[in-house]
């Protein structure tokens, strides 16, 4: 044992004098496992970090929630053309869902919104997301109002000029005023703001911090169909404990009977979970991580014969030393694992420099977005960096160190004189 920790000190030794003596030929050789680890970590912290904040913005939704409505979330075999003659979801096939459907929690009927321009006073912002749904979306989509409240079951039949807006379109219209009580335009209709939303930050698609809500049946008095020729959607929630599979299979039934659907005939709409959609999400995670380790991998490869190329010429410079310590009795382990651990130091601190880089803009990130996307640099990524990097240094350094234990001790002192 205590020959192998003499071994690691004179390794250690050697790795340093390499660093002071050739920092140039030392500083690129390391730059590949430092780009390399980089990359690699960045890319799966990044990932991580997406991942991390798409999960935290559906936490509080039910992943078993279904939208039924014309297209599909996900991608689907039914050819274009006969998704673009699907009747569209409205009104009626809602109140359908919710007088013939059991074991519903909530429903809600919503309206995709298209952009639209709000004004209060000499205020005008244009493009604003207004989503025209009914009051079921407030239990379903689990929304926190931090002033005011949400409409009613009744001011959403009704179809009352109410509108709930999120936090950053009220900072916007009203800066520090209370926007409870005042008018803001939609539509060209005066609407009464009777809410506003807490601050969610960005998350998965549009954050609900720059929308407005509105009662569908508000913008159904004017506009027949989608809005600005968008379909709807019936949103539900089922019971908490429902067999989820036989749920959707009578809803698919009851759905089919109320189109008027014969037995031969297919679907003419679609049943989507946000279970699916998490699901897809997760897909274009596991897809990114696989790309972004093929990138860095070329990295990681360059580096790894950047450190082969720099023990290769550390043997041929100390064939000499070599020699003298065979001739004085070294074993052929000894000179093994003394270039072998200083390959693997040359890789490691390569790898700490990247690491290093990586949580630097981790930091950075955090500190310029923190509040709206926290980036993660998790122990685990960290410690694999660490690991990566130790074994780019013991595949790269292995050969250059076995060429060097067997080396001929005669040979050898020749060769260096």
């Amino acid at each position: 044992m205590l020959v192998y920790l003499r071994v690691f000190k004179e390794s250690l030794s050697f790795a340093i004098n390499a660093l002071r003596n050739n920092k140039l030929r030392t500083f690129l050789s390391l730059l590949g496992v430092t780009v390399g680890i980089f990359s690699i970590i960045a890319v799966l912290a990044a990932v991580d970090s997406l991942d991390k904040n798409i999960k935290d913005s559906l936490s509080g939704l039910d992943k078993n929630t279904i939208y039924l409505t014309k297209f599909s979330f996900g991608p689907t075999e039914v050819p274009r053309w006969k998704r673009d003659n699907f009747p569209q979801t409205d009104y009626g096939d809602y109140e359908f869902v919710k007088r013939n459907v059991p074991n519903i929690a909530a429903s809600a009927y919503v309206i995709f919104g298209g952009g639209e321009t709000v004004r209060y006073q000499a205020e005008t912002l244009t493009n604003i997301n207004i989503t025209p749904v009914s009051h079921g979306i407030y239990e379903i989509d689990d929304l926190k109002i931090g002033e005011g409240r949400f409409y009613s079951e009744m001011e959403s039949e009704t179809g009352a000029p109410v509108i709930v807006l999120g936090s950053e379109l009220a900072e916007n219209l009203f800066d520090n005023l209370n926007p409870i009580g005042k008018q803001v335009r939609v539509y060209g209709r005066k609407l009464t703001v009777i809410g506003v939303l807490k601050k969610y930050g960005t998350g998965l698609g549009d954050s609900p911090d720059g929308k407005g809500f509105v009662p569908a049946n508000f913008v159904r008095r004017f506009r027949n169909g989608g809005v600005n020729g968008l379909p709807g959607a019936v949103v539900i929630k089922p019971e908490s404990g429902v067999d989820i599979a036989a749920f959707e299979q009578v809803l698919v039934q009851k759905f089919r009977a109320h189109r008027g659907l014969k037995a031969d005939e297919d679907d003419n709409f679609f049943i989507n979970k946000l279970a699916g959609l998490v699901s897809f999400v997760d897909g274009i995670i596991a897809s990114l991580n696989l790309i972004g380790w093929v990138i860095s991998g070329f990295s990681l490869l360059v580096g790894g014969f950047g450190i082969a190329n720099i023990m290769f010429v550390s043997v041929k410079e100390r064939t000499n030393l070599i020699g003298i310590q065979k001739s004085l009795g070294a074993k052929n382990r000894f000179i093994l694992f003394q270039f072998l651990f200083e390959a693997i130091i040359l890789a490691v601190v390569g790898g700490l420099v990247g690491l290093a880089f990586v949580w630097i803009i981790a930091q950075i990130m955090n500190g310029v977005v923190g509040e709206e996307f926290e980036f993660v640099l998790s122990f685990g990524n960290m410690f694999l960096g660490f690991a990566l990097s130790t074994l780019i240094g013991l595949i790269s350094g292995v050969i250059p160190a076995i060429s060097a234990s067997r080396l001929d001790p005669v040979e050898a002192i020749r060769t260096g004189m």
